[in-house]
């Protein structure tokens, strides 16, 4: 079975087809610029921080412990998705709460010197609910969702998947 992850919910609120190509474990175009230069941010920043969790279905950028919570961080290269980015926290955290485990997110930007503070609540749980029942319908199609262009069309590391 098929497991929904923060990425997927990530990628949901960027691009419908990318949800496809992901759940058929087709990997976006790895030497993509902009791909790299998330790498590079991500293993250049908070150096000092606990940084990679895989745990279930979740990959955390960052741990740390804040008072009795649970801080998670997740680390961006910039705001441009930032709403995407936000619904996958919340994932992490909805995730988190369901194993009883309290917890509050940062969105951390680096490179813009950004922190968005993420807590859960009931509308990002509403939209999260809502994110996995819609994506659930993607990854059972036999073929990707139709072409859609948007403005996150001219970075995508699946460019050549769809204009080629």
């Amino acid at each position: 079975m098929f497991s929904i992850t923060g990425t997927l919910i990530w990628y949901f609120n960027i691009c419908k087809r990318e949800v496809w190509f992901m759940s058929r474990e087709l990997n976006p175009d790895q030497d993509n610029s902009f791909l790299e230069f998330g790498r590079v941010i991500e293993e250049n920043f908070y150096k000092r921080a606990n940084k990679f969790y895989n745990f279930k279905n979740m990959k955390i950028d960052l741990i740390k412990k804040s008072g009795k919570y649970l801080l998670i961080g997740e680390i961006k290269k910039s705001s441009k998705y930032e709403k995407s980015s936000i619904l996958q926290l919340a994932f992490y955290l909805k995730k988190l709460k369901e194993l009883g485990v309290e917890s509050k997110g940062e969105l951390l930007i680096p490179k813009e010197r950004k922190v968005i503070k993420v807590e859960l609540n009931e509308q990002l749980e509403k939209e999260i609910d809502k994110a996995i029942e819609e994506i659930e319908k993607i990854i059972i199609l036999d073929k990707p969702p139709e072409l859609q262009k948007n403005r996150f069309c001219k970075r995508c590391a699946f460019r050549e998947f769809c204009w080629s």
